[in-house]
């Protein structure tokens, strides 16, 4: 008796076949774990996992041949992160399957220790920056979007969530405190938190001229010093500064009170690596669904954006977020 096995055409299994070679070696796995939230280059990647170079590039070729990392080019870097899975595409309940069993992982504690490291040489070079160029910071900032671009549709958006007389606000990164004025204006009591001395001063200086008694400026780092909590938490023009976005944006969140906004105001994403090295930049701006995803994982809920044209090219995203009235646990 003679069985009739059809035959499988080899486009028909190749993304299943990509898919499951790439995932078929731990450390890969353990790549796709580290770019759950981040974004990192090869040697950044080679340093966290302690491999050459060249056997990373490797791997990354695999994942990247599985549709599982995209890139982007950052001037002559390219910056791996992971890709979105598409379930309705061949092979995509697979890819979302692999990267939900990946995020259960525990990465060691050695290569989490160096990805401490690594965030930490990104946050001393941003801070580095900073102590340099405080006396130009407004000639630097209006390189790509000063405050005046943005400033009315901020302040449109804080004025239509209409904060009670009594609410509280804080600042992240106040820069030169050109948007305190603003913020002590439409707020009892305003929290700034700077961790770079130079700008402070700055900011101090402009809370004297403007007589701004409800203003606090602290010298913290708002990530790991901040013991407070606000009805309001404004971030401008600053995440593209942090080391890790994503836990940042997590770190945030702690600050709210229940029902509090966090608004912030970033570059889209762009290719313009030059600014690295003019503006202190850490990340080429944010794809509007990273920030939405990240702020989703650390409890929040998108809200009302706008979105600003600027005549150089780049483009602002101007974001709402919420932490939910009934969460008290948030902490």
């Amino acid at each position: 008796m003679n069985l009739h096995v059809p035959s499988i055409r080899h486009n028909d299994c190749e993304e299943l076949w990509a898919l499951c070679k790439a995932g078929g070696d731990p450390l890969r796995l353990n790549v796709l774990r580290a770019l759950a939230n981040d974004s990192f280059g090869v040697l950044e990647l080679a340093q966290i996992f302690a491999t050459g170079q060249s056997g990373m590039s490797h791997h990354l070729k695999v994942l990247s041949q599985a549709r599982l990392v995209a890139t982007r080019r950052e001037g002559n870097a390219i910056f791996y992160r992971r890709a979105l899975p598409h379930t309705e595409q061949q092979g995509g309940k697979l890819h979302a399957a692999l990267l939900e069993e990946v995020d259960n992982l525990t990465l060691p504690a050695d290569v989490q220790a160096r990805i401490s490291a690594v965030h930490g040489q990104r946050a001393a070079a941003s801070q580095d920056f900073f102590s340099r160029i405080a006396e130009k910071f407004r000639a630097q900032q209006d390189l790509i979007a000063g405050l005046p671009q943005y400033r009315d549709s901020v302040l449109a958006l804080l004025d239509k969530l209409s904060f009670s007389p009594a609410a509280t606000a804080l600042e992240v990164g106040p820069g030169d405190g050109s948007f305190l004025p603003d913020l002590a204006r439409r707020f009892h009591q305003v929290t700034a938190l700077d961790n770079s001395p130079a700008m402070l001063e700055l900011a101090r200086q402009v809370c004297e001229r403007e007589s701004l008694n409800n203003v606090s400026l602290i010298l913290a780092d708002a990530l790991h010093d901040a013991q407070i909590q606000v009805d309001c938490v404004v971030v401008n023009m600053v995440l593209h500064h942090f080391a890790a976005p994503a836990e940042a944006l997590k770190q945030l969140a702690t600050l709210l009170q229940p029902g509090a906004s966090l608004l912030v105001t970033e570059l889209c994403s762009h290719n313009q690596a030059w600014a690295r090295e003019a503006c202190g930049d850490l990340w080429l701006g944010f794809e509007q669904d990273d920030l939405a995803h990240w702020a989703t994982a650390a409890g929040l809920v998108p809200g009302e954006s706008l979105y600003i044209g600027l005549r150089n090219g780049f483009q602002l995203q101007v974001r709402h977020f919420q932490r939910p009235a009934g969460d008290t646990h948030h902490r």
